[in-house]
């Protein structure tokens, strides 16, 4: 059900103003500040209850008691809406107290499942470790990423359902390449080079790639390898032969990653707008939401696929929001040493006189700006099926995990993430 955001001027005084009593209320203020994560474009005043309740709560964390103030930092660091559902539920298991039995006995039902799907993830990775380990490309490769687990997460938080095993496998197949590319593009090739492989996946004709330096070889070789098993378990399950379009899907991306390193051979940024336009396509998540539309095979026709090559709002907004995060990060990514761009770089650049903070501050107003419509995209009629909403969805929601750098260079809520699902065990 729609609800207009009129109906929260009933928590404000004459004046307009949100009235000061509500700061008595910590779990209103909770609710509230639940609320307006939903908020979409034009919801103002939505926006305000957001921050209102956002503030009140930061600063009723010194006088709350421990487990008080660890709900509260907990919603106001993870609300619901914008966090992976499985991630919100291993910490109901410690932030839920009290002797009621019914939530005790919701509590046993959750640990046993939670502790069936963990098995079923370690199992999953098994099989990835394996096919990561007999591609061989960690070895050819030596100046990639290697983090074979880094990408099944990916997989894993967006394909929630224990029922999708093989899918959530075969998606992190291209998620890695994905990163192998880049790193093609960031960190070892040459721009020459880089022309020369751009125009091969272009092309994809791979008897007619021997000018090709051999790590480029084997890697578009594995690409091609992958591309056409994924398109034929794809086309046996569901009858669907997405070969086509997936090789224009890998093209468009590296036609992206090559606009970029010819933006930094060159020594002149472009503009802030140009940039983001681009780096929609760079960020591979068109890459990912094609390959699991097709994974997911429900209700896959000619008219839903060519919707994608406008890039409908449930995939910009996201990969909006993928890129946005990914330039805010203070550190470079993987501590390597490459071409890699920026939105804050380029707005910089743009806007002389401005300051750093400045501009940090335009971007993450630019991402809330992006969840406003990728909210208004959710509650709208679309083509897709709901499996395939729900997985863009948690696309979005998995973005802080990968890119939220802290002052070391690490990712602890990624860490976090990952010893929570995958090793430990629950306890009540």
């Amino acid at each position: 059900t729609w609800v207009l955001d009129d109906v929260f001027n009933n928590f404000k005084e004459s004046n307009g103003m949100f009235k000061k009593a509500l700061g008595e209320d910590i779990k209103g203020l909770m609710s509230l500040y639940e609320a307006s994560q939903l908020g979409t474009e034009g919801e103002d005043t939505l926006f305000e209850a957001g921050k209102f309740s956002g503030h009140l709560l930061k600063t009723s964390l010194s006088h709350l008691d421990h487990h008080q103030a660890r709900i509260v930092g907990n919603t106001l660091e993870n609300p619901h809406h914008k966090t992976l559902a499985s991630f919100m539920a291993r910490k109901f298991f410690v932030t839920s107290q009290g002797t009621n039995t019914w939530l005790n006995l919701l509590k046993e039902v959750a640990k046993t499942d939670f502790s069936m799907v963990q098995s079923l993830h370690q199992n999953e990775i098994v099989q990835i470790s394996k096919w990561w380990k007999e591609l061989g490309l960690a070895k050819e490769l030596k100046f990639a990423r290697d983090q074979p687990l880094k990408w099944y997460i990916w997989a894993m938080a967006c394909l929630t359902d224990p029922k999708l095993s093989e899918e959530r496998v075969e998606l992190t197949k291209p998620i890695s390449f994905i990163y192998l590319i880049d790193d093609i593009f960031d960190v070892n090739g040459t721009l020459d080079e880089l022309i020369l492989f751009t125009e091969a996946v272009n092309r994809w004709d791979i008897t007619a790639i021997d000018h090709l330096p051999d790590y480029m070889k084997i890697c578009l070789k594995a690409l091609d390898d992958i591309t056409n098993e994924f398109s034929y378990k794809v086309y046996k399950r569901h009858g669907w032969n997405p070969l086509q379009y997936l090789k224009k899907m890998w093209a468009s991306l590296c036609n992206a990653f090559l606009v970029e390193a010819k933006w930094f051979a060159s020594g002149k940024l472009p503009k802030s707008e140009e940039y983001l336009k681009n780096g929609i396509v760079s960020s591979g998540v068109i890459v990912i939401v094609v390959h699991f539309l097709f994974l997911l095979g429900q209700n896959i026709t000619k008219q839903n696929v060519e919707v994608l090559n406008d890039t409908p709002a449930i995939i910009s907004s996201t990969a909006t929001i993928l890129r946005l995060w990914d330039d805010l990060g203070s550190a470079k990514d993987e501590n390597q040493d490459g071409n890699d761009g920026s939105y804050v770089r380029c707005y910089l650049e743009q806007h002389q006189g401005c300051s750093i903070e400045e501009a940090r501050e335009k971007t993450v107003n630019m991402i809330s700006d992006e969840w406003k419509k990728l909210n208004r995209e959710l509650l709208s009629p679309n083509p897709f099926p709901a499996t395939f909403t729900s997985a863009s969805l948690n696309l979005a929601r998995t973005v802080p995990l990968m890119y939220n750098y802290d002052g070391n260079q690490c990712l602890p809520s990624l860490k976090e993430y990952m010893k929570s699902m995958l090793y430990e065990t629950v306890s009540m």
